[in-house]
Parts: structure tokens; sequence; C-alpha cells
């Protein structure tokens, strides 16, 4: 008998091809590949639009436009960051040759914990790098508070946080100087690969868009020590067609997070995260966590999923600071990050995607029931 088609966590969302083939053929006609071509120019606007933001620059991808983000602020030293996310976070310091000092996670929201920012200040310390893990937003007021006591920079890795609102009811990229997001593939929006840095004002947005084209000012000056980080045609082409379906898929995947909800209720050993409610979630993924009352370990667990074809995965583990580039640092010492620590030995993302259907959902669900 053969095997059901594989379960992934997450699909690309990827609208009919039949709607592509026009804004293929514009690009065939006007030969204008990248560059910052006619569609470049139409998604920074149309991003700006959905966002409620007035200062985008879209990239290659969300990593170079974490690494630019840092260049942009001329960020040094020490920069106070979250163990608990994907490695491009910490990397992004690395390659700026700054400090990465690990603080622990608030046990409710898996975020960056304001509470112990404070004690983890130095004088080499210029910035804080949170992260809205799973789309949900951090404390912003709380981190923008510190920030402001002690002068420093806070750079939001938004990765997760597409189309994400805060308690103020305003996209939550608004917050701090400047918040970077992710369109690759498994993300809500993606453009396959692709990323933007939203910024405050005009002359930050000429800056970080001289750096991201080699620090070009025009044909004969060079400005800065800039990268290749444009966006090309064909994905942000991609991204004005991802725009027309993004409120449908964000619904959908709304739709099935509060299913799996509906039907985890009462299951001992199994706690999913506080919903975030709508607007401020987009319900980018589904983690649960998996405790000691549960009669499978998380990893027992996971293998389970895996023999039969469902590529759960463990989001975020290991920790960041468990890597070797990392593990020497005194902030990456477990007894500083016990909360994260426990997370990542308890978490488990369940698929979730627009196309997910409830016979998919149902078999996940089945493999959850131990006898």
């Amino acid at each position: 008998m053969s095997q059901p088609a594989p379960i992934f966590v997450t699909q690309p969302h990827l609208p009919p091809l039949e709607e592509f083939v026009p804004y293929l053929e514009k690009i065939w006609s006007n030969k204008i590949l990248t560059n910052g071509g006619p569609f470049h120019v139409q998604l920074e606007q149309a991003l700006c639009d959905y966002l409620g933001v007035e200062y985008l620059s879209l990239f290659t991808n969300g990593t170079v436009a974490l690494v630019t983000a840092l260049q942009a602020l001329r960020i040094t030293g020490e920069v106070i960051t979250t163990p608990y996310s994907f490695v491009a976070t910490a990397h992004s310091l690395l390659w700026n040759g700054i400090k990465p000092v690990f603080v622990d996670i608030n046990p409710v929201t898996l975020n960056l914990d304001p509470a112990r920012i404070e004690a983890a200040i130095t004088p080499q310390t210029t910035a804080i790098m949170p992260v809205h893990v799973y789309g949900h937003p951090c404390d912003v007021d709380a981190i923008q508070d510190i920030a402001d006591r002690y002068n420093l920079k806070v750079i939001y890795d938004a990765a997760h946080a597409f189309g994400v609102r805060d308690a103020k009811d305003r996209s939550v990229v608004l917050n701090g100087d400047l918040s970077v997001l992710s369109f690759h593939a498994t993300k809500v929006f993606n453009t396959f690969e692709g990323g933007a840095i939203v910024c405050r004002n005009a002359k930050i947005k000429k800056h970080i868009d001289h750096l991201k084209n080699f620090g070009f000012v025009d044909e004969v000056t060079v400005a800065a020590p800039g990268i290749n980080g444009k966006m090309s045609e064909f994905n942000a082409a991609l991204g004005m067609l991802q725009l027309q379906h993004i409120d449908q898929a964000l619904a959908r995947r709304q739709q099935i997070d509060a299913l799996y909800r509906e039907r985890l209720q009462g299951i001992a050993g199994l706690r999913c995260l506080a919903d975030a409610g709508e607007k401020r979630s987009n319900y980018a993924y589904f983690p649960i966590l998996v405790d000691d009352e549960y009669p499978l370990s998380r990893d027992a667990l996971f293998q389970k999923f895996r023999d039969e074809n469902i590529y759960v995965r463990r989001y975020f583990y290991p920790l960041i600071s468990e890597f070797p580039m990392y593990r020497g640092l005194p902030s990456a010492h477990r007894d500083n990050l016990p909360v994260a620590t426990a997370a990542a030995n308890q978490i488990l993302c369940l698929p979730i995607y627009p196309a997910l259907e409830r016979e998919q959902m149902d078999r996940v669900l089945e493999l959850l029931i131990v006898p």
C-alpha cells in the first residue's frame, strides 16, 4: 500500500500559473530584469500601502536585509538579542563584527523578555534586536522604553510578522528604528526569495537603497561599501500578484488555527501558545509545547510524525546559543536561558498553510492522540 502524500509544516502559497503569465510577458517585453525596474517600484509602493508604512526598501532576502539594517545604523559593539529564533538573526550580527548578547524569553509569548534586558546592558551595548516569534508581537512599548533610557537603537527581526498589528492597531513594523521582513517561500507573504527593511524617513531609506546597490549614488559615485541586495523583477512581479490573494490566505490560516485549537483542547501534556488574536497574529505557524504529562517525549512525537511522512518541525531547536560559533559566549550558557532552553526542548510546529485540507489536518490530529 502506498504511503500518503507528505505533509509539510508550511507550503508556499502560489496563485494560479495563468495569473502570473501576464507579468512574465511584461518582463520579457521591456527587458528589465533587475536594478529597480517597474515591478520593483510598484511592489515597494503597494507594500507601503498594504502595511500602512511610508518607507520600505525591497531586498533579495531577509538575511541580507538584516545585515544591511545593522550597517545602515552603524551598529557596533554588543547587541542584545534572543537565542530563540532562526540562526539568521544572530548571523547578521557576526557578519557585521558585532557580539550577540543572548537574553532569555518570556514563557508565555516566547519573545525576548523585556524584564531581562537591562541586566544585560554594558557600556558596549549599542542596540537591541528582538524577534516577533511566530508573528506574535513583542512587548514593543517596554522594549522602546528601555532603549530610550539607555540611548540604544532597536532593530526588529520581523521575518514572521507580515501584516501583524500591535496593541495600538498600527503595523507592528513601525516600531523600533528599523524592522526587517522576510518574503522567503515559507512565509505568509512570499516572493519565492525576498525581504524588506521598513524605516522611518526618506533619508534613511535613501541610505539603505545605496547600501543594497554596492553603495552607488550614481554611475561614478560610490558612497559606502554596499552589497548586492536588490530584488529582481521576477520576484517583485510575484509579490504584486501575491498581494491580490494575501487577505484570503490570512483568513484561511486563521480558520486552520481555530480548528487546531478546538480539537487540541483537553489533550493532557500539549499546550498551545495563547492566541494573539485577529490582526495581532498572521497565523504564520502553529506551535505546540509537549510537556511531561504527554505520553511521548517531544522527540518521540516528532519521529512518529516523520514515520507517517508528516514533516513537523522543531522551530526553534537547538537554540542559536548552542551552535558552535555562539556557545562560547558567556550569555549563551544554559543557566542564563532556562525558559528558552525549556521551550526549545518542548516545541513542535504543526502544518499550517492555506492549501492544507481538512483530511490532512485529521491525519495530523489523529497522531496526537496516544492510546
